[in-house]
């Protein structure tokens, strides 16, 4: 089932993150679909908080590839595929033993790498439609 909302703020697309964060369980995987700028790194801020860790310590691994957070329920493995090759650079940073942690893994720009993402995934799609307002559709798939 998709659920879509729309969201006004980066407060409003954070508690969305959040009450998302009360549904993912450790090994699932959120794959975020939006162009630069949608607020992907905004919504994992929202995970991060909704699952009782430190939302300012999120930031953008663009230049990075990860970031980890530790949170009271899980660790949150942070991904960003927009520089990277292919998926055997993501590979050799070891992303198939990050599915095997029991945390939560997110993806930016995970359709780069879409062989390597299981088909079993939350995927969120943000679509910006103005400076403030966004689309956000979540659905369970696989």
């Amino acid at each position: 089932m998709k659920r879509i909302v729309r969201t006004s703020s980066v407060k409003g697309t954070m508690e969305l993150a959040a009450s998302l964060a009360a549904e993912l369980r450790p090994g699932d995987v959120v794959a975020l679909e939006g162009d630069l700028g949608a607020g992907k790194t905004q919504f994992v801020r929202g995970l991060v908080q909704g699952l009782g860790g430190a939302s300012r310590a999120v930031s953008s691994p663009t230049f990075v590839l990860l970031n980890i957070y530790d949170t009271p329920k899980m660790k949150v493995y942070h991904l960003d595929a927009y520089r990277i090759g292919g998926e055997d650079d993501l590979e050799a940073i070891g992303f198939s033993e990050l599915l095997e942690q029991d945390g939560l893994v997110v993806i930016e720009w995970w359709q780069r790498v879409a062989g390597l993402v299981p088909q079993h995934k939350w995927l969120v799609q943000i679509t910006a439609i103005s400076p403030r307002v966004r689309n956000i559709a979540i659905s369970l798939v696989g």
